[in-house]
């Protein structure tokens, strides 16, 4: 009951402003709201079982929902006034204090658009300017680096002012916090790079350091697009997109699972498309003869589009669909690990392919980003040191082509009851083949002489 006559005030004053509320807009920012979240869900029925987490506001009705498995939304008044009134959106909540801090930070960000768009005009105007050199040209080319130099500061100066424009807006948090946060947006990528940093960048790093895949594979690695990657469960020719078994970075997977190519999910965080190459390489493939290990490539693709919004590359479908765009250089070959070998890191490398050297830097700061240089997939595929799986070099590939690491994935592949199966499926020699350790014989015992020790 003390709860109940809490509520009152609210909801009266929401009952008596349900007729004007819908009429005024108190949101006056850009960004649209849309239908997902203008309002909450309609309230439920209080002589049902099920709860509604927007209208619970009983302790009987927060058990039950508790139950249910489900967390109640928003303070208990808020829930019980919502529960006696009429659904009103997000952002025209009668709460003085919440309308007057919309209002502050709506005027704040009329000013930084208003700063945004002198920024615009000094930047094309800066980029119109027509470098006039001496009769020397070094002193012509000077100027042009010295004003490429501004033109680039004032566009990373540009995209920072977008982003500080929304980052206070409650919808905007509200959004990404929701998931449906619009990656094409700089605040929504922001929001997204500073999340994936702050904890999963850092496990990816440290599985790589400490499984060594750097700098087994590659020198060096700054991972600036996250990736996460799935295997299908089915042994199907065509499996089942929905029946898809995520990999945690460093896993073990079955011989069985990795039979079939997977699905890597790329998520860049910089706006515009790019081409990247994937490449699947695994450094720990024993040779007896100089007591060591060498390296094998288990797939190479080139000139793969990925975006913000186009992230889903499926190994498999490569160069098969309009969609899935790429040049396949090595088809997938299932992760395998002889008998008695140890366990072998499937490293997944993700390069980036530079851009044309002529792109105007314009164009590049404030519309789409100049689309990456597509390689040569015929010339690569003939070069006998990249056209075969055995003693392939990884860093030699990267070299040549002028790549650049972005991205990597890990799991593990060991020797079990379905690996000679696969292996023999797939036409791999070895399968019958048993790795065991060298045993290494002491050293025979020379007895010595008895004078020394008196």
């Amino acid at each position: 009951m003390t709860l109940q006559r809490a509520s009152r005030p609210v909801a009266q004053c929401i009952r008596q402003s349900s007729s004007t509320l819908h009429a005024r807009t108190l949101a006056t920012t850009t960004i649209e709201p849309s239908s997902t979240d203008a309002a909450p869900p309609p309230p439920s029925d209080p002589f049902s079982h099920t709860r509604n987490p927007f209208t619970a506001s009983t302790p009987a009705a927060e058990k039950q929902l508790a139950q249910q498995k489900q967390r109640p939304v928003g303070s208990r008044r808020r829930r019980a006034a919502l529960s006696s009134t009429t659904q009103i959106p997000f952002t025209q909540l009668p709460y003085q204090a919440f309308q007057e801090a919309r209002a502050f930070l709506q005027e704040d960000r009329r000013e930084k658009l208003e700063a945004i768009g002198l920024q615009r005009v000094k930047l094309v105007r800066l980029q119109d300017q027509v470098v006039v050199g001496e009769q020397d040209g070094e002193v012509e080319r000077r100027k042009q680096r010295e004003k490429d130099n501004r033109v680039r500061s004032m566009g990373r100066r540009l995209e920072e002012m977008k982003v500080m424009a929304d980052i206070n807006d409650p919808m905007v948090k509200k959004k990404f916090e929701d998931g449906q946060g619009d990656m094409t947006k700089p605040i929504y990528r922001h929001l997204a790079d500073a999340q994936w940093r702050s904890y999963k960048r850092q496990i990816l790093v440290q599985r790589l350091t400490q499984m060594n895949v750097i700098p087994d594979v590659l020198p060096a690695l700054e991972p600036i697009v996250s990736t996460g990657l799935a295997f299908p469960t089915t042994s199907s020719t065509t499996p089942a997109r929905s029946r898809l078994k995520r990999v945690q970075h460093g896993d073990f997977v079955s011989s069985t699972l990795s039979s079939q190519p997977p699905t890597l999910w790329i998520q860049p965080y910089n706006k515009g498309t790019r081409l990247c190459t994937v490449a699947v390489v695994n450094p720990d493939v024993p040779n007896v003869e100089k007591d060591g290990f060498d390296h094998r490539c288990h797939f190479l693709a080139v000139n793969i589009p990925i975006s913000p919004i186009n992230t889903r590359v499926r190994l498999g479908e490569l160069g098969s669909t309009s969609e899935n765009k790429g040049d396949v250089l090595l088809p997938w070959l299932p992760a395998y690990a002889q008998k008695g070998a140890p366990y072998q890191r499937m490293s997944i490398i993700v390069l980036e392919q530079p851009s044309p050297t002529l792109t105007p830097i314009l164009t590049t700061l404030l519309g789409a980003v100049a689309e990456s240089q597509e390689l040569d997939a015929e010339s690569a595929s003939q070069d006998p040191r990249y056209n075969v799986r055995d003693g392939f070099n990884l860093r030699s590939f990267v070299d040549r082509y002028g790549l650049k690491a972005v991205g990597a994935d890990l799991f593990r592949t060991k020797w079990d009851e379905g690996t000679a199966g696969v292996m023999q499926q797939a036409g791999i020699v070895g399968w019958d083949v048993e790795f065991r350790r060298k045993r290494v014989e002491p050293l025979p015992y020379q007895r010595k002489a008895s004078e020394r020790y008196r």
